[in-house]
């Protein structure tokens, strides 16, 4: 089940995942045609906090483990492409005091942000910079970050994304791209073969992949050296550097 979303609303999309399989096609509002759940998300702001308090908790540890594995000793700014509440550039923050932090999403994201970054004690250190990274480039830093970001998307989309990041880089800069990677053999990540079915619930493109599959993207769009670690859990990230 993807974070947030409440188990009464999806739990009947999924009684349909043979039909999902056979047609490729989302089967949830959109398949009577309805907005999609981004679009809903995105139109109730009351709704939206709940999604990304709900991505906060189910990040939380991986973003614990980023702030501290990461080589962060190597770079002086970030930005967190699609940030939730901002959990990720918080933790950043509060373990590496050199850093200074971009937060990047919608504007509707922008007082959610800003009122977790005064909450942790690092809005002195984290900004919010509204954009969408459909219609323009990324803010450029030392270290780019997408966590559950790719997956939401088709092929050429995250090709696109991976692209934009790497333009937003300098040489050297690294880009991290973090979610549940399916192992390389797809047989041992059960959660994030199961998350990569409910994407094809959930979204017209969506799907999970592995880190051999990302590391190829990275290296398409021009990075040099890429690396899988773990994180926790089914989480890990795959690391690009430009």
């Amino acid at each position: 089940m993807e974070a947030g979303v409440p188990p009464k609303r999806l739990y009947p999309f999924w009684g349909h995942l043979t039909e999902a399989l056979r047609t490729g096609s989302p089967q949830n509002e959109i398949k009577g045609g309805g907005p999609s759940m981004f679009e809903t998300l995105y139109s109730d702001p009351a709704r939206l906090e709940e999604f990304l308090r709900a991505m906060t908790g189910i990040s939380h540890g991986a973003n614990m483990t980023i702030a501290r594995a990461f080589p962060w000793k190597d770079h002086k700014t970030f930005v967190d492409v699609g940030m939730a509440q901002g959990d990720l550039a918080a933790q950043i923050a509060m373990a590496n005091p050199h850093l200074r932090g971009t937060g990047f999403d919608l504007a509707t994201v922008g007082p959610i942000f800003e009122a977790y970054a005064a909450a942790t004690g690092v809005a002195d250190r984290v900004a919010f910079v509204p954009g969408d990274f459909f219609k323009g480039p990324l803010p450029k830093a030392d270290v780019v970050l997408m966590g559950h970001i790719l997956h939401d998307w088709d092929l050429a989309t995250k090709k696109m994304l991976v692209k934009k990041a790497f333009d937003a880089l300098p040489s050297g800069g690294a880009f991290v791209v973090y979610e549940s990677i399916i192992d390389d053999a797809r047989v041992k990540n059960t959660f994030g073969l199961m998350m990569s079915l409910n994407m094809l619930i959930e979204t017209p493109g969506g799907f999970d992949y592995t880190g051999a599959d990302c590391s190829g993207w990275m290296k398409e769009a021009g990075f040099s050296v890429t690396r899988v670690e773990p994180l926790v859990g089914p989480d890990s990230m795959v690391i690009g550097i430009k």
